[in-house]
């Protein structure tokens, strides 16, 4: 669902952006505001980010976000008519996040391109998000220089201004960090690392949502699809969690849903894992990794971790991770995964050889596990996002001295995913 100055001018609660929408707002006669820019035409393809839109792309972004539409002729600030702006290409609309990469310092992700209308009357709505990595600066001659909304205005920030800005980036990155801190002690509380390896891994939104909470049929949905993703990304052949959690019947906690574990008898207890869903979009993932089944009758020691576990584990939280941020409308992730283990042995991360039998020789036994952490757009392109599950797994097993993913193999860039 999308809630943009067009929904709060008309009073609307949040739904997709329509063409009646903006008709309403033009027969209302909607004036621009902080988050309202009315263009009547879009700027040339060709040298796009020599044109203005970088410049109003950029003091959306300093100013919380909000829309630009093509196609709507104003007066005094307020919408009087629709013009036709012409088709909308892919290639154009490529240029047009593209200019928010390269013409914006930092770059402005998550771009929604919007059109609407049919032939003669069609416009084009640039929806810009909230960002907390203010100031954005946009190249200005020899300078570089930050714009910001005022009112329906454009205009350059101040040395104050920026400063503050700064300031507030670096606290938000402090809360975020402490936000991951708490998301992850509490997914490894009471697990028992004494005696096997737990791999934690979390995942939070740069900006939490505090829209609606997700139904449990919603959260079901979200459970049920990241399973198929999750296959994707890894296969089969190892343990993901997600197969040994309770998808059918997410159960209520503190402002989340959790998938509980239903691995439970003696004979499973091996693969124990727990899912949550919170309601401002975080997700965890908690899973026994250490003292796995090697045969029908045989284990692994606690210390001893399969590299395939951890890959499968990772599936998961990137395929949960972008099937909770598709539903509820975000894209800015920060990822952290850790192995928990406090027994006496080194930790070790096991692969296998040519023959697929296990192999150690070129484990690095590790007295700690350093948690690995990133920040990723969950709503990228599906075979970018998928090299990204692929770097953050072989990140994962690197520090354990194992070179390559075994499960995680994305297509060439080139090749749909």
């Amino acid at each position: 669902m999308t809630f943009t100055a067009l929904h709060r001018a008309l009073g609307l609660t949040p739904c997709p952006l329509t063409d009646e929408i903006l008709d309403g707002a033009i027969a209302a006669g909607v004036a621009e505001a902080n988050d309202l820019d009315w263009k009547s035409e879009l700027p040339p393809a060709k040298g796009l980010p020599q044109t203005d839109f970088p410049k109003d792309v950029a003091a959306m972004a300093n100013s919380g976000g909000g829309v630009i539409v093509f196609g709507v002729r104003e007066s005094q600030k307020a919408a009087t008519e629709r013009v036709d702006v012409g088709e909308l290409d892919e290639a154009y609309e490529r240029s047009i996040r593209s200019a928010a990469i390269t013409a914006i310092s930092p770059l402005v992700f998550g771009l929604n391109v919007h059109r609407l209308g049919v032939e003669g009357n069609r416009a084009v709505v640039v929806e810009v998000p909230a960002s907390i990595d203010g100031p954005h600066l946009i190249f200005k001659n020899d300078y570089f220089a930050a714009p910001v909304r005022n009112d329906s205005d454009t205009v350059w920030m101040k040395e104050r201004q920026i400063e503050a800005m700064y300031r507030a980036r670096f606290e938000e990155r402090r809360h975020a960090t402490e936000a991951l801190d708490a998301l992850f002690d509490e997914a490894a509380a009471g697990r028992d690392t004494d005696n096997r390896a737990w791999l934690i891994a979390v995942a939070h939104p740069r900006i939490p949502r505090f829209r609606d909470r997700l139904t449990r049929e919603e959260a079901r949905a979200v459970l049920t699809k990241t399973v198929g993703l999750a296959l994707i990304y890894a296969g089969r052949g190892g343990v993901h969690p997600l197969e040994n959690v309770d998808l059918d019947n997410p159960r209520p906690g503190l402002r989340r849903w959790v998938a509980m574990n239903k691995a439970s008898d003696e004979r499973s207890l091996w693969k124990e894992a727990w899912v949550s869903i919170h309601h401002d979009g975080s997700v965890t993932i908690a899973a026994a990794v250490g003292g796995h089944r090697m045969s029908s009758d045989a284990y692994f020691e606690g210390w001893q971790v399969q590299s395939a576990a951890i890959e499968c584990a990772i599936a998961d939280l990137m395929a949960l991770t972008r099937t909770t941020a598709e539903t509820i409308d975000n894209d800015e992730y920060d990822l952290r995964l850790g192995i928990q283990w406090t027994g006496g042995q080194p930790l070790t991360i096991l692969t296998t050889d040519n023959m697929g039998f296990t192999y150690e020789g070129v484990s690095v036994p590790l007295h700690r596990y350093t948690r690995v952490e990133t920040t990723v757009n969950v709503l990228e392109p599906p075979t970018d996002f998928y090299w990204h599950v692929h770097d953050f797994a072989q990140d994962c097993v690197n520090q354990g001295g194992i070179t390559n993913v075994l499960m995680i193999q994305p297509p060439s860039r080139d090749e749909p995913a």
